[in-house]
C-alpha cells in the first residue's frame, strides 16, 4: 500500500480550468463574427483561463509527490527537520490536510506521538480528509500519531497541552482573521519550554510587521525566536518562488 499525499494543486481543479479554457475558445470561435465586443470578451476570457490553466498545472507538476521536483515533499521534509519533540512527548499539527507533516515528524520522532488536527472542509474537502490521513500513516508503516477535528481559529485544546507545535502553508488561506492572532492560538497550546516551527506566506500585506511580532515573543520570554526566509534555495529559489505564488515563504522558529 502506498501514502497517497494528494496535490496541493488538485487534479480537478486543473482538469476543471483547461475545460473552461475550451469552452471559452470555442465560444470565441462561435461568436467571433457576431460583433467586436463578443470577440473581446470570449478572447479575453479565452486567455485569462489559459494562463491560469497553464500555471496550475505548473504547480500540479512542481508538487507533485511522483514528479521531478517532488517541491511539496521538500517543504514538508524540511519543515520537519525542525521539529523535535523530547521521548514521551506529543506534538500538534495545525491544519494537517492529508497528514504529509504530521507523519513526517512522526518518523523523525517515534518516541514521541504525534496529533494532526485540520477542519477538512471547504476547496479541499475531497481531496484532504481524516480517513485519508489515516490511510496514509498505516501505509507509512506509522502508529504514533492520531488525527481529529480542529479550527486554527480555536484550537480544541488546553493552554500548554503540546511539547511542540508546527504547521506547514495553512494561516493565509484562513480569511477574517488576523494571522498574528492566528500564530498566538497555536502558541497557546505549546508548553513552557516547548519548540515551534511554523511554515507559511508571512508577507507584511498578510502578516503585518514580523520583524516586530518576533520582538514581541521576545518581550513575553520566548527564545531564539528567528524567520527563516526558505526562499533563498533553503526550500525553493526566490524565482521559483515567485512563479509558483509562495512569495514570503518564511518559518518561524523559536522556543516557549
Amino acid at each position: 500500500m502506498k501514502p497517497d499525499y494528494q496535490n496541493w494543486a488538485p487534479k480537478p481543479m486543473v482538469a476543471g480550468l483547461w475545460a473552461a479554457t475550451a469552452v471559452a475558445a470555442i465560444l470565441f470561435i462561435i461568436f467571433n463574427r457576431a460583433g467586436l465586443i463578443w470577440a473581446l470578451l470570449f478572447g479575453a476570457a479565452t486567455l485569462i483561463l489559459l494562463f491560469f490553466a497553464a500555471w496550475m498545472t505548473a504547480l500540479y507538476r512542481a508538487f507533485d509527490y511522483d514528479g521531478k521536483r517532488k517541491l511539496a515533499k521538500v517543504i514538508i521534509d524540511g519543515t520537519a527537520d525542525h521539529v523535535h519533540i523530547p521521548d514521551g512527548g506529543v506534538g500538534l499539527d495545525v491544519g494537517c490536510g492529508s497528514g504529509a507533516l504530521t507523519i513526517a515528524c512522526a518518523k523523525r520522532n517515534p518516541r514521541a506521538q504525534m496529533v494532526g488536527c485540520d477542519v477538512w472542509s471547504g476547496a479541499y474537502r475531497t481531496v484532504f480528509t481524516k480517513q485519508r490521513c489515516e490511510d496514509n500513516a498505516r501505509a507509512e508503516g506509522v502508529t504514533n500519531v492520531r488525527f481529529q477535528a480542529g479550527n486554527a481559529v480555536r484550537l480544541p485544546f488546553e493552554d500548554e497541552s503540546f511539547d511542540v507545535v508546527t504547521s506547514n502553508y495553512v494561516y493565509h488561506n484562513i480569511t477574517g482573521v488576523n494571522k498574528q492572532d492566528l500564530l498566538m492560538e497555536t502558541l497557546r497550546v505549546l508548553k513552557k519550554g516547548g519548540s515551534f516551527a511554523i511554515h507559511d506566506l508571512m508577507g507584511k500585506a498578510r502578516y503585518g510587521d514580523m520583524d516586530a511580532f518576533v520582538k514581541k515573543l521576545g518581550s513575553m520570554g520566548y527564545r531564539d525566536v528567528k524567520l527563516i526566509d526558505t526562499t533563498d534555495g533553503t526550500f525553493m529559489g526566490r524565482r521559483e518562488a515567485a512563479w509558483l505564488g509562495l512569495g514570503h515563504s518564511t518559518l518561524l522558529v523559536g522556543r516557549k
